[in-house]
């Protein structure tokens, strides 16, 4: 059989039962495993030899998965996954919320912009979109909905701004995309900063814009003194502790992000037990939360693995990079084209699931069209953040509506986050048509 054609008809298989509701991990463990297996077991102009392609498909199903989640960059992820949860459940995120809203409450929009600040700095420390908003939407919109904010923007500002965490350092999407592109992890976390501010500025210009015009979208809480705002600063002292930890230590070269992750898992443990905050209980509950998310992720990473064998022995990828070299189109067209297909992906994938199903096709094609895979990283989870809150699916959306429970409708949320979706897309003009924005801070490196 053809290769190309097995692997073509293995994307197809793989895209169906995605669409089916099978579990990410499963399908793609599944169509690589039986595609290597096709793969070597048949090659073109040969009979069909099941004993000695299932023997390859084994041999490399015992090795390669093994050793890819044996790499020790992939320890940073659950390291930086249990520091956000330590950070959630010693009530950090809570203080940097308070703090957001003491100096941005006054505002036009001043909660929700809070709300935006909060998701920044809690991201900062999470590295995850999925958990920020649930950290946030526990905290800011009974806040906004007790001071009479338009439910729409109430939570249509947590369920967008949580999507920082996916760009924001510390990452676990770009510590994914380094490890399977190959890229400097500390390139990309710095890259991603900017991009991540850049973003949460956006939403906040946009938010004070609205407001202004139609100021019954968020009526003006009660004014707040100058001795109180400098008083709330105290709640941030954690946060701004452990980020410096991480970053400046991987930008002065002081640790690798692996070793930051350590540092941050431990400062935050220090932190809470300094503070008194930590106990029995809410440290099972951090630690079980951490197993149980990076249990998840680890699946879906070696479901990855085996289909990235699969893709690579049928040589589709690299059929689509010359085939997009040679299309009469400028490079911004093909990735706009790009652009498209991951959107479409995220209204019924999750991102990590995207990611790992697109790299071995995508990048490439990107490589082939001279892109910087530094800069294609933060667009490519700029991309993803946007499928986070896109319907029909809209994970960060589901999150929070399961949060608020029955107080605003899904509907409701959609509506409220489709202001935050022309700001991501503004967003992305900016980093697409200025790439030094990304680029800027890894040159310092």
């Amino acid at each position: 059989m053809d290769p190309l054609l097995l692997g073509v008809a293995g994307l197809v298989i793989l895209l169906l039962l995605i669409f089916l509701r099978v579990p990410i991990a499963y399908a793609l463990g599944l169509v690589g495993f039986v595609g290597l297996i096709l793969a070597v077991g048949w090659p073109q102009g040969s009979e069909l030899d099941l004993d000695r392609g299932f023997n390859a498909a084994w041999a490399f199903l015992s090795f390669e998965p093994f050793s890819f989640i044996a790499s020790f960059s992939l320890v940073a992820v659950p390291l930086f996954l249990l520091m956000g949860y330590v950070a959630f459940h010693a009530g950090f995120t809570k203080d940097i919320y308070n703090t957001a809203r003491m100096w941005l409450g006054g505002l036009k929009g001043g909660l929700a912009m809070a709300s935006v600040a909060g998701c920044a700095m809690f991201a900062a420390v999470s590295g995850s979109s999925l958990a920020t908003a649930a950290a946030m939407g526990k905290l800011a919109v009974p806040e906004m909905l007790r001071y009479k904010y338009e439910k729409g923007l109430a939570t249509g500002v947590v369920a967008a701004s949580g999507t920082l965490g996916s760009l924001i350092p510390p990452s676990i999407l770009m510590i994914l995309y380094g490890i399977f592109t190959e890229q400097s992890i500390s390139a990309l976390l710095m890259a991603g900063f900017i991009p991540g501010l850049l973003s949460a500025l956006i939403y906040m210009a946009m938010i004070w814009v609205r407001v202004a015009i139609n100021p019954e979208l968020a009526p003006s809480p009660e004014k707040v003194s100058w001795s109180e705002k400098v008083h709330s600063l105290k709640g941030t002292w954690s946060i701004i502790v452990l980020f410096t930890l991480i970053m400046g230590g991987i930008y002065t070269g002081f640790v690798t992000p692996t070793e930051a992750a350590a540092v941050g898992a431990i400062g935050a443990w220090a932190l809470g037990f300094i503070s008194k905050r930590l106990n029995r209980e809410n440290t099972k509950t951090a630690l079980v939360e951490t197993i149980t998310q990076i249990s998840s992720i680890f699946a879906v990473v070696l479901g990855a693995k085996i289909f990235v064998g699969f893709i690579a022995i049928t040589g589709v990828a690299n059929v689509l990079a010359d085939w997009a070299v040679t299309l009469d189109l400028p490079p911004i067209g093909i990735l706009l084209a790009l652009s498209l297909v991951y959107i479409i992906l995220g209204t019924f994938m999750d991102p990590l699931g995207i990611m790992l199903l697109t790299l071995p096709v995508v990048t490439p094609v990107v490589e082939q069209l001279g892109y910087d895979l530094i800069w294609f990283g933060v667009i490519m989870v700029k991309f993803l953040e946007i499928g986070l809150i896109t319907p029909p699916v809209g994970l960060n959306v589901y999150v929070l509506k399961g949060v608020v429970g029955d107080k605003v409708r899904l509907e409701t949320i959609f509506k409220g986050i489709s202001w935050f979706l022309l700001m991501d897309v503004l967003t992305l003009v900016l980093l697409i048509v200025f790439p030094q924005i990304t680029l800027w801070l890894p040159s310092l490196l």
